[in-house]
């Protein structure tokens, strides 16, 4: 039985809203339990092609947060050993991103002084990031990221693929551009076209070349690794030309092979002076990449589930995700995020279980260990990779996240679907990237609120043969003395006032005399709404006239009584003597409550006979 106290009515909700989705501290001791040969050898087929892909693209978005490359690779090698034990997709594979990338980017370029300490302020963010997504897992907040409009991310992806390639150029280009001046699209590309007469031709010839390559693979074999061919290709090439110094390429900027020793843990120092003030610095962009990280691994884990035909566990995922950053934090990494790519790429390649994460990271830290020992034995890796030649090959990415085919849906679908991708994509070239998906958001969610709080409302006369004929013109209206008003939908705070005005200019004609509200389809009666109520009541009162309640649900009408409202409509009835301006739904006869509601009307109105005027909501006829 439901405590009547309103207290415990809060803590039952509470407790309820925690276990409606139960969170697994050892999801993985099942798959464990049934684990098997096939099984392994199925997972590390699959790791393997996962693992070239992670090394690569782990270099890669390093390159655009503008951090050492060790960054991402550790980033790629913790997320993949950490997050398969708390997942709850199988083939779910985490680590750096280019949304993440690139908007931890912006968020230092405009912030010179914190740019200034950036590898001290890593950890301490990526640390945050994951407790924010460890508190959202708890809250249950992964099931209301599907109300986030998916227009907000190919907004977002599409302004940050060409904030990548604006600020990739410089590299292809062999720019030194003003950073402060580079934090937006508009001032990358005036810092770019000022500087142009500067471009030196070794890093465009190298560049040029590469990007041509790749697009050319990509069109006659789009289904081979042709990102790792190419940059092993160009580092064959350019790399060696530039190491050894041949010719005018000496001077080709390269990559600077790491050691073990920037392989060693670097966790935030929570104890130095002044870590509150950096916490002040950092929260707004780390509540930005939970958020970003979570809405990722979200689509990523639905989109894996349509092609598998499992559940996915949406906060589940997201517990993955908290603790991978939390992994991250504690040693060096970059933030992660779910990568749709390189999952897709581990499910495509016949993964069976959650383990082909866990054997892609640590292939993907012994192939770290190698380039990291490489030095010693006369041939560092890494000091072949022309910064010029990734960042041909990054742009080349970069155009593909500019999804046509999804610009033109959104654009297509609804006026609202397009001016919130309209919004986030100019946001995303004009402001921080960590403001612009915030301000996508927002207007996602004012326009839904908007949509969500419009009531329509189609006038239907009742004829002497019982059938309902809807009103088009108002010199065929009928004068009736009843109106019955059907609500049907939300009736929370936002649809509130256009509720009660509409009610308003219903009462503007003066032989009505009783309005009946039929509640039986309206949902998310909050407190606003009892208010606004209580105020419609007393101004029908005013006028002389009256109001009554039809077919309200269970929940409503626990809503009506435990508010106060229910004695409000019931303040001029004779409780003694039966009388009733409240008529609860009956399942069994759903009629019989609009029928007892009329008999009232009639009551109030000394007749056994009176016009009748309803109203439907449009959208439902």
């Amino acid at each position: 039985m439901t405590s009547r106290h309103p207290v415990r009515r809060v803590f039952h909700g509470v407790k309820s809203f925690f276990y409606g989705e139960h969170l697994s501290a050892f999801p993985w001791v099942g798959p464990m339990q049934r684990y098997d040969v096939p099984k392994f050898k199925a997972d590390v087929r699959a790791s393997v092609n996962v693992t070239l892909l992670a090394v690569l693209q782990g270099i890669a978005f390093a390159a655009i947060a503008d951090l050492p490359i060790v960054y991402g690779i550790i980033g790629s090698i913790v997320a993949s050993i950490v997050a398969p034990f708390f997942a709850g997709s199988r083939h779910t594979i985490l680590g750096p991103t280019n949304a993440t990338a690139f908007m931890l980017f912006s968020f230092f370029a405009a912030s010179p002084e914190l740019r200034a300490r950036e590898m001290e302020l890593i950890p301490l963010l990526v640390l945050m990031v994951g407790l924010f997504c460890l508190i959202g897992a708890i809250l249950r907040v992964a099931d209301l990221l599907q109300y986030i409009s998916r227009s907000v991310l190919v907004g977002y992806v599409a302004g940050a693929s060409i904030l990548i390639l604006t600020n990739q150029s410089k590299h292809v280009l062999g720019l030194t551009l003003d950073e402060q001046r580079t934090r937006t699209f508009f001032g990358g590309l005036n810092q770019l076209v000022e500087n142009l007469s500067l471009t030196q031709w070794q890093p465009l010839l190298a560049a040029s070349t590469t990007f041509l390559c790749y697009i050319l693979l990509m069109k006659k074999r789009p289904r081979w690794p042709n990102f790792a061919i190419m940059l092993l290709v160009s580092s064959a090439i350019w790399g060696a030309l530039s190491y050894h110094g041949i010719g005018s390429f000496g001077g080709l900027e390269r990559f600077q092979t790491f050691s073990l020793v920037d392989l060693m843990p670097k966790g935030p120092d929570l104890s130095r002076s002044g870590i509150f003030d950096d916490f002040s610095s950092l929260i707004g962009l780390a509540f930005a990449l939970a958020f970003l990280a979570s809405l990722e691994n979200t689509i990523m884990a639905k989109t894996l589930a349509a092609r598998t035909g499992e559940l996915a566990k949406v906060n589940q995922d997201m517990f993955a995700v908290g603790m991978a950053n939390i992994a991250c934090a504690l040693t060096g990494g970059m933030p992660a995020s779910g990568s749709l790519t390189r999952s897709a790429l581990n499910e495509s390649s016949g993964s069976r279980t959650r383990f082909s994460s866990l054997y892609s990271g640590i292939f993907t830290l012994a192939i770290c260990l190698l380039m990291a020992l490489s030095p010693q034995w006369g041939l560092p890796l890494i000091d072949f990779v022309p910064k010029a030649t990734l960042a041909a090959l990054i742009i080349g990415q970069a155009l593909t996240l500019f999804n046509l085919p999804n610009i033109k849906v959104c654009l297509r679908s609804t006026p609202d679907d397009a001016a919130v991708l309209i919004a986030t994509f100019a946001a995303s070239l004009i402001a921080p990237l960590d403001t612009a998906i915030f301000l996508g958001v927002a207007v996602s969610i004012a326009l839904f609120l908007r949509r969500a709080s419009r009531p329509y409302l189609v006038e239907y006369n009742a004829s002497d043969s019982g059938d309902l004929r809807e009103i088009r013109e108002k010199t065929n209206r009928n004068n009736p003395s009843i109106s019955l008003v059907h609500v049907e939908g939300d009736l929370f705070f936002g649809a509130t006032e256009i509720f009660r005005s509409q009610i308003q200019r219903i009462t503007e004609d003066p032989s009505l005399k009783v309005i009946i509200l039929r509640l039986k389809n309206a949902r998310h009666l909050d407190a606003t709404s009892v208010m606004a109520m209580q105020e419609l009541i007393y101004f029908v009162r005013s006028q002389k006239r009256h109001l009554i309640i039809s077919g309200c649900p269970r929940s409503i009408y626990r809503v009506l009584k435990s508010s106060g409202l229910l004695a409000v409509l019931q303040a001029d009835c004779d409780v003694a003597a039966g009388e009733s301006n409240v008529f609860p739904e009956i399942p069994s006869n759903p009629n019989l409550s609009n029928r007892c509601a009329l008999k009232r009307a009639q009551q109030l109105l000394g007749t056994n006979k009176a016009d009748l005027l309803i109203f439907v909501d449009q959208k439902k006829t």
